[in-house]
């Protein structure tokens, strides 16, 4: 008895040649996806906080001042890095003199009830949290750093950060300040900083 094996016919679909206009079509998209790829692969090198820079920010419940500093040619790393930390808190420092006044404003504009005779309370208040911040910028933390390569040589960046809570629990305890302006920062300070923040989102908004 013989046995005939019974092969299925080829898939010629799988030989036929692609039409030119399809192969133009599947080149076009292999080169879209390439560059999608590519630019995603650099934006995602860098990061965010470098290219906004220092400001006021508020991440879930927790709202923060932030300073960025950048060195560049510094071939010693510890001292890169220390200049870097040190610029990032120079940064912040800005930022928190900038609330401190603007705190400081609301402050004096609910004791003098329209009469600014007392505006040199306000210039005391403002100068003795401004010297507390000053006094105290060695121990603002250093959350991020980041290096690049560029053709004048590495450069360092450092990312600092104030919490808006240990500013508020600090300046409170402050013997320098009476204690109606304490009190008033207690109450008053996640206010300032939010009306603060959203002023500076508008400016960069523009």
């Amino acid at each position: 008895m013989e046995f005939q094996v019974l092969c299925p016919a080829p898939d010629r679909s799988l030989t036929a040649p692609v039409p030119p206009g399809r192969l133009k079509a599947r080149a076009f998209s292999f080169l879209i996806f390439s560059a999608l790829a590519l630019i995603l692969a650099a934006c995602s090198g860098t990061p965010k906080w470098v290219s906004k820079g220092g400001g006021y920010m508020s991440e879930k419940d927790n709202k923060a001042f932030y300073g960025v500093g950048a060195v560049t040619g510094i071939r010693n790393e510890p001292l890169a890095k220390e200049t870097a930390d040190n610029r990032a808190r120079a940064d912040l420092a800005k930022y928190v003199d900038t609330y401190t006044a603007y705190l400081m404003r609301d402050y004096a504009a609910s004791t003098t009830a329209g009469d600014f005779t007392k505006s040199s309370e306000e210039q005391n208040v403002e100068r003795a949290v401004k010297t507390f911040v000053s006094a105290h910028l060695s121990g603002v933390q250093v959350v991020d750093r980041w290096e690049k390569d560029e053709k004048s040589g590495k450069v360092t960046y450092a990312l600092a950060k104030m919490d808006l809570a240990s500013f508020k629990e600090s300046v409170g305890q402050m013997k320098d300040l009476n204690e109606a302006a304490r009190d008033f920062v207690r109450k008053n300070a996640e206010r300032a900083f939010d009306r603060l923040q959203q002023e500076e989102d508008r400016r960069n908004a523009k």
